[in-house]
Order: structure tokens, then C-alpha cells, then sequence
């Protein structure tokens, strides 16, 4: 029986665009769920399970994961697991469930990287974790200097032949790496579907040679880490919430990144979104959005009117030339 909160929005897929991704016949939601943060053994069932059914509510249909998301590790993939078991499950040929390995997640020499056993191991503890017969997108997660490329990339290949994944994908991948990835994928009879990127306002390492490639080559870019940690929106304009993720002593954004010229930044960017009446989050999302390129961005969530206040961004005005010159000098210093 399908559980009632999930029979109450029949109109999920009026609240939400979709895009093919790359030369592909899978299409993506614009806006992605990254289970990265807030959906560890750490975090409360009861909100991250109702992020959950909201986002899927409001048509975001991917959700991404990966081996060693937490903390602890694994435990974001196990959460995900009961999520479905309490009634998403259901509507499992209506989701594309996503999941990575390349990071550390087990000691020893067979737990990180990028050799055949690893991804193998990994990705069967994965379908475990979260009951699955079979995930719609599995990435290598990063490159391995010292394993072949050939060796990743077949074992990605013999992942989509087993049945185990639909599609595969890469992440972090430079550009000359993911030339070659994205060849002996083709070779292999396994095209490569997405490339998962970090990439904002305040990182944009992707644009001069990654994405043309992408582009040139019919592979879809999603782009994780869309507000920057959080830089992107209004949380660090009066100082360094306590409770923020800049607060903690571990962690990827740290207190020496909030510079006081970057908060001057920031500052001028969230003004210009009032001006254009949004947040600076939404404006931040829909700016990626603009580029026919991306595919979907990757957003985190705290709680549900997090979740719901970033999806405003779909409804964002497209942006003048003039709007995108004035943005441009902005993150300039001008």
C-alpha cells in the first residue's frame, strides 16, 4: 500500500523542469538532492526523512549519494535505505538514485581509489546499505594516479553490463582525465552519462576547458557545491555563525576562507539579489542554471524550508546582459 503522504501530490511533476542529460534519454530535475551533509548516523531521522518526501513532492526525482557520506560512512546510504523501505520505495521506477566510490570508506589497500575489486566491493555494499537491486548513476569518484584508467573505467563498463548501474559517471575528473575517461568509456560500449563538478559563483575551474568538453562530447554536468559551503547566501554577512559549518575546526569551508574582502563580496551580491527580488541562494542556483550546459545543481538541505526556499530559484527571472556584466564585476572586486 502506498503510504498517504506520498498519494497527496499527484501534481509533483507541474513544480519542476527536467533536462536530458547530455546525449542521453535520461533526463534530470534542475535541482538535485545531495545527501553529502544532514542525512548521516549523526543527524535526526524524522527531518532528514521529511527533506526527503518534500523534495520528491516538489519534483526533484534524483537523489545523490555516495559510499562514505555521513558520518559515519555509510550511514547516509543506510539512512536513504530506510527512507525507501518507509514509503519512497515505492515509487522506485520514479527515482534516479545516484552513488559514488573513489574516497577512503574501509583500512587497507582494497577500501579507496579506483581499482576493479574496490568498485566492485563498494558498490555492492552500497546496494545493501540501501536495499537496491540496482542504482540509475554510479560514479567513479575521483581519479587514481597509480590504477590504469583502463582498469576504472572497465570495471565501470562491467558494473552497467552486470545490471548494478543504468549509467556511470565520473567526479573531480580535470579535463585531460576526463578526455580519456569519457573515450574508453565510448570504447567499452558504456558512454560516459555525467560528470559531477564542483562549481559556483566563487569556484569556476570548470569553464575555461571542462565544460566545452562536456559539452563537445555529449556529456551532462552536474555541479555540487553550489552556494560554496554556504558563502553563498546571507549567513556569513554579520560574522561566523557559531552553529556554522566555517565554525568547525574540520570540515571543507574553514574560518580562513571568510575573508573580510570575500564578505564584501558577498555582501554586494546579496544586495543585488534584493534587488532582483530573491535571495542570494536562489540567485546563486538560478545563475548556474542559466548555462544550457549544466544539467542540474546539487543542493544540501537542513530542513524542509531550506529545501523549499532554494527551489525558488526555479522560478527566477532570466538575467539581462547587463545583470550578467554587473554580476561578473561584482565577483571581480570591482
Amino acid at each position: 500500500m502506498i503510504p498517504e503522504i506520498y498519494q497527496a501530490a499527484p501534481g509533483r511533476y507541474d513544480k519542476m523542469s527536467y533536462k536530458h542529460c547530455g546525449h542521453s534519454g535520461l533526463q534530470l530535475p534542475l535541482i538535485s538532492l545531495g545527501l553529502w551533509h544532514n542525512f548521516g548516523s549523526v543527524d535526526r531521522y524524522e527531518n532528514f526523512n521529511a527533506i526527503a518526501r518534500t523534495a520528491f513532492d516538489r519534483g526533484i526525482t534524483h537523489f545523490d549519494l555516495a559510499n562514505n557520506y555521513g558520518p559515519v560512512y555509510g550511514s547516509a546510504e543506510t539512512n536513504f535505505g530506510r527512507i525507501l523501505r518507509d514509503g519512497l520505495g515505492a515509487y522506485r521506477d520514479e527515482l534516479v538514485i545516484s552513488t559514488k566510490a573513489g574516497y577512503d570508506m574501509w583500512p587497507g589497500p582494497y577500501g579507496n581509489w579506483g581499482s576493479r575489486k574496490y568498485l566492485f566491493a563498494s558498490l555492492n555494499q552500497s546496494l545493501r546499505r540501501m536495499g537496491l537491486d540496482y542504482v540509475d548513476i554510479f560514479y567513479h569518484h575521483r581519479p587514481d594516479p597509480d590504477t590504469p584508467l583502463e582498469e576504472t573505467m572497465g570495471a565501470l563498463s562491467d558494473i552497467v553490463r552486470q545490471g548494478k548501474a543504468l549509467y556511470v559517471g565520473i567526479s573531480n575528473y580535470r579535463p585531460a582525465e576526463a578526455r580519456k575517461a569519457i573515450a574508453l568509456l565510448r570504447r567499452n560500449g558504456t558512454p560516459c552519462l555525467i560528470h559531477q563538478a564542483r562549481y559556483s559563483m566563487f569556484d569556476r575551474w570548470v569553464e575555461p576547458e571542462l565544460l566545452p568538453l562536456l559539452d563537445q562530447q555529449g556529456v551532462g554536468l552536474i555541479a555540487f557545491s553550489p552556494l560554496a559551503q554556504g558563502m553563498l547566501t546571507d549567513k556569513y554577512i554579520h560574522g561566523i555563525p557559531e552553529d556554522s559549518r566555517a565554525a568547525r575546526s574540520t570540515g571543507h569551508l574553514q574560518r580562513s576562507q571568510i575573508t573580510p574582502e570575500k564578505v564584501e563580496i558577498i555582501k554586494r551580491l546579496n544586495a543585488f539579489a534584493a534587488d532582483r527580488g530573491q535571495t542570494l541562494a536562489e540567485m546563486a542556483l538560478a545563475w548556474l542554471l542559466a548555462d544550457r550546459r549544466v544539467t542540474s545543481v546539487l543542493i544540501g538541505a537542513s530542513s524542509v524550508p531550506q529545501l523549499e526556499d532554494n527551489l525558488k530559484a526555479l522560478d527566477s527571472a532570466p538575467f539581462t546582459a547587463a545583470e550578467r556584466e554587473a554580476i561578473e564585476r561584482i565577483l571581480a572586486g570591482e
